[in-house]
């Protein structure tokens, strides 16, 4: 069975730091965040309804009611947010555009505020030293684009292509580097499977099928985004998880690779031209998806990076009585965040060797990566958030390792910047290394930025 966290806990002795300069002078660090969960603003400037505001307008479906609508205001507080980037020694910062920003349904015209927003925020990166990526989707889809049958329908690819026109026309002469879709994974399965993402439906044939759209819409939209931005680098970010078996029975195994073909190989393997898996197609029977001819080539478009995104690794039981697959996700063990997530540095660069051994994408960058604690404000202001700092840490020796061995890993933006709107667990999660008072909206860096800082800094 693999071991997975070789650095010391939480409660060992302090791991051997990294230093900055163990990655090299062109090595990318920056932190990320995404539109609805730190934007607010929800009504401010023609911004229309999103799946999103829908969602948590539903009693029950956030855990402490809450909502996106004004989150961290940063659509108004933008320019100390990038201070604070700034001054902590970043050097790119990864945002999204917020797409009910930009479409409100009525008009085929995009809404000059939302664009003049972003225009703004890309200047402010540029004027502080911050290379923008940009995000086109993390998943705030318009609400009146769900109406007419959401990312199940394609006609929301066709949307999907001019949004990147318009944005990418807009923004191409100072942003050189787009993400198309932030975790594919999250927008099918979590949100229209599983539902408790938005827009919260439970149907495995709708999931699949909103699946392949995510991705052929992330193929028709590259040549888009290349010939509006000569050199552009575009990739998308997946989240991806190393997995274990429970045992070294043969149906554990097995159970394990069948995970393995849905949740790893469904996206990677068309995205690098092999199609989907065959097994997996035959186990998930009629939900397999309406792929039409020249899809799968248009998925396979090339790109320039793959994004992973990583927070923790799965370990899967055999389960005839669990989803479609007859597997099931086992609790986790030892040292584990806020979230319930286990701590385990070492599957980081177990991923990105794995990622790279068998799909060559070329350049990876970690896009996201972060850690959920409960922390406290002290009575002198400061957040000692202990076991963040220590995440931080432990997870960048473990990206000096993938580094030191090989693998072509160009940059690192931890998540996140600011605490911020959690989704499903609304505000009661704090995955930020800065602390936002919701209340007052004040800012305060944590322990963890200090060391970030530190760490950036050379010091």
């Amino acid at each position: 069975m693999t071991t997975y966290d070789i650095f010391p806990g939480a409660d060992g002795p302090e791991p051997q730091a990294p230093q900055r300069a163990d990655f090299g002078p062109d090595f990318l660090w920056g932190c990320a965040t995404s539109s609805y969960q730190i934007e607010g603003a929800g009504t401010v400037d023609g911004r229309v309804e999103s799946i999103w505001d829908r969602f948590a307008a539903t009693p029950g479906k956030i855990r402490d009611g809450s909502s996106g609508v004004h989150a961290c205001d940063h659509y108004h507080r933008w320019p100390q947010d990038l201070d604070i980037g700034r001054d902590l020694g970043l050097n790119a910062y990864r945002f999204s555009i917020a797409w009910p920003r930009i479409f409100d349904g009525r008009s085929r015209e995009p809404n000059a505020k939302g664009l003049d927003f972003y225009d703004r925020l890309v200047d402010g990166m540029l004027e502080r030293g911050l290379q923008p990526w940009a995000t086109l989707y993390h998943w705030d889809l318009p609400q009146w684009l769900q109406d007419r049958g959401g990312w199940a329908s394609r006609d929301t690819v066709d949307a999907f292509v001019d949004l990147a026109d318009v944005v990418t026309r807009r923004l191409g002469d100072r942003v050189g580097h787009w993400i198309t879709h932030n975790e594919p994974w999250c927008t099918a399965i979590i949100g229209n499977y599983e539902g408790w993402h938005a827009p919260g439906l439970t149907d495995l044939g709708t999931a699949l099928q909103v699946a392949h759209h995510v991705l052929l819409s992330h193929g028709r939209a590259v040549p888009v985004i290349r010939a509006n931005v000569p050199g552009a680098q575009v990739g998308i970010s997946l989240s991806l998880h190393p997995l274990r078996p429970a045992s070294a029975a043969p149906e554990d195994v097995a159970a394990m690779e069948r995970h393995d073909g849905l949740r790893y190989r469904w996206f990677l393997d068309p995205l690098y031209g092999r199609g989907y898996p065959e097994a997996t197609l035959a186990q998930v029977g009629a939900a397999a998806p309406v792929v039409l001819p020249g899809d799968l080539d248009d998925i396979a478009v090339p790109t320039d990076f793959l994004g992973v995104n990583y927070y923790f690794p799965e370990t899967v039981a055999h389960d005839p009585d669990h989803g479609p697959l007859g597997a099931r996700i086992l609790p986790a063990q030892g040292e584990i965040t806020a979230m319930g997530w286990p701590v385990a540095p070492q599957g980081l660069s177990e991923l990105l060797a794995r990622v790279d051994r068998d799909y060559r994408p070329g350049p990876l960058y970690v896009t996201e990566n972060g850690s959920c604690y409960d922390d406290v404000v002290t009575g002198d202001g400061s957040v000692r958030d202990v076991a963040r700092r220590r995440y931080l840490m432990r997870h960048l020796a473990a990206l000096r390792q993938a580094v030191a061995d090989g693998v072509p890993v160009k940059g690192y933006f931890a998540w996140s910047l600011l605490d911020n709107f959690e989704w499903a667990e609304g505000y009661l999660r704090r995955f930020g290394l800065v602390h936002v008072d919701y209340a007052t909206q004040e800012r305060r860096l944590k322990d963890s930025a200090k060391w970030y800082r530190t760490f950036l800094r050379g010091g």
